[in-house]
């Protein structure tokens, strides 16, 4: 992506009121601060595209390393149960605000780091977009089920167990860093949506580490039955349409 000012011979005052005047018309959009897009007559009704037509330019202009993931990723790979109303994109230190557009909001999550390995790429009739895998998606939605809710979560990893492999949940679980986020997903594949198959592979993924007894939910007390194959406190209902 080329920046205006080293192709256009114009002062920058006449580039921002072509942009303004552009913008008025809803002829582009700013999504943030220096950065456009054009928007067709077939987006038109919304004012802006959807976020896989810039969202790759729009991080490599930032200079940002980045992946799609949680409900966002969920929905590219399939999982029709909830359709995301926001975005929601995975990125390194240091943070970076929130979008919000009239029709789009786009939430930047922090995460220290991430395997290549774990990524996917996936093309678009705009390009290609890095999302996270089935796999690390589960995972994620774990890690951040603050956003979302434990039950929310589990309905969406129904969904995507079927697009989950075992061999590549044991890789990715084995490079995942935090602990109680695979006893978690392990006691829901086997608690809450009966896959021994995939509960085991994460069974074996925790067998080399140190476990602690932690809460389904973070949200919520530190009370309730422990499960002694995950030493994981059940101190919430999982309620969902499954």
């Amino acid at each position: 992506m080329t920046p205006l000012r080293s192709t256009l011979s114009i002062s920058d005052k006449a580039i921002n009121q072509s942009l303004f005047r552009l913008k008025s018309k809803g002829q582009i959009a700013q999504v943030r601060q220096g950065f456009y897009v054009i928007v067709p007559p077939e987006y038109a009704s919304t004012g802006i595209l959807p976020l896989y037509f810039f969202i790759d330019q729009m991080m490599a202009w930032l200079g940002r390393p980045y992946y799609i993931g949680l409900l966002s990723a969920a929905a590219i790979h399939g999982s029709s149960h909830q359709q995301p109303m926001e975005s929601f994109i995975m990125i390194g230190p240091p943070a970076l605000r929130k979008i919000s557009h009239e029709n789009m909001v786009i939430n930047f999550l922090l995460k220290s780091l991430w395997e290549e390995s774990d990524i996917v790429k996936k093309k678009t009739e705009a390009g290609y977009i890095t999302v996270s895998s089935p796999e690390l998606t589960a995972l994620d939605l774990l890690l951040f089920n603050n956003w979302l809710g434990i039950s929310r979560a589990t309905e969406i990893i129904s969904e995507l167990a079927d697009e989950m492999k075992p061999s590549v949940l044991a890789q990715t679980a084995r490079r995942f860093p935090v602990t109680a986020t695979i006893q978690r997903l392990g006691y829901l594949l086997d608690n809450e949506l009966g896959n021994e198959k995939m509960a085991s592979v994460l069974e074996k993924a925790l067998a080399n580490r140190k476990v602690h007894v932690v809460p389904l939910s973070i949200s919520k007390e530190r009370k309730g039955k422990i499960s002694s194959r995950w030493k994981i406190i059940k101190n919430t209902e999982v309620e969902s349409d499954l």
